[in-house]
């Protein structure tokens, strides 16, 4: 295997120990902006010591097998975000937009006397095989036509031409629409977690393909910008 860079991520600050903020239900990818309310005085703390430093939060995903005590167990692949904008509200709670930079693994979570978790991460980026003969360019458009027919032509027209136009890597194309099409979190989290670029790219158009169905009365359409996700 080899690796390949796409887009640059900007990780001014990571030095391998970031923040982790638990989150059930939500998923975020790098390349993708969502928007937060943080409001648990954890977190609060949390987000104060990020915008003070180096702006940086990890967006983990719980496991199903919780414990009755102790930390809630996390995957350990996680999505390594920046505080891109905020908004201080009163009671110490903030608006926040979290940006997508880079997957990451959890290594270890660090001991601290902090309210909040902190890991110390190492960086997943995107694998290309080079063995691979697929024309990755023919993936890109199966996808685009797949999301197309999932969602409607009137809510994706615009978008599936600027797609198409923007010539995006592949592995960045599978992480948007991983994050707009409406499926289970745990679908988003497989699709998180497979770095393996060609892997993930058959496994989303598997995944839409299987959410298309004729019988459909209207296609759902996305929405932008998206509800602010509570803590």
């Amino acid at each position: 295997m080899q690796y390949e860079p796409e887009f640059s991520a900007d990780l001014t600050g990571f030095e391998g120990q970031v923040p982790l903020f638990p989150l059930e239900g939500v998923v975020l990818f790098p390349h993708v902006a969502i928007p937060l309310h943080i409001f648990e005085p954890r977190y609060r703390r949390m987000t104060a010591d990020a915008l003070e430093t180096h702006r940086l939060i990890a967006l983990a995903v719980p496991r199903q097998d919780r414990r009755d005590s102790g930390l809630t167990p996390l995957h350990d692949v996680v999505c390594v975000g920046r505080i891109t904008a905020e908004e201080r509200l009163s009671g110490g709670r903030y608006n926040l937009i979290l940006t997508g930079l880079q997957r990451a693994r959890i290594e270890r979570e660090l001991v601290n006397d902090l309210p909040y978790r902190i890991g110390e991460l190492s960086l997943l980026p995107d694998s290309y095989d080079p063995a691979n003969s697929r024309d990755r360019s023919e993936r890109q458009r199966e996808l685009l036509t797949a999301f197309k027919g999932l969602s409607g032509a009137a809510a994706t027209d615009t978008l599936f031409q600027q797609l198409l136009d923007a010539q995006l890597p592949l592995g960045v194309l599978c992480d948007l629409l991983a994050a707009a099409i409406k499926m289970p979190a745990a679908s988003k989290y497989r699709a998180l977690s497979e770095v393996d670029v060609d892997i993930r790219s058959r496994y989303l158009l598997e995944t839409i393909s299987a959410l298309t169905t004729p019988a459909d009365p209207a296609p759902q359409r996305l929405r932008f910008p998206p509800r602010f996700s509570l803590n």
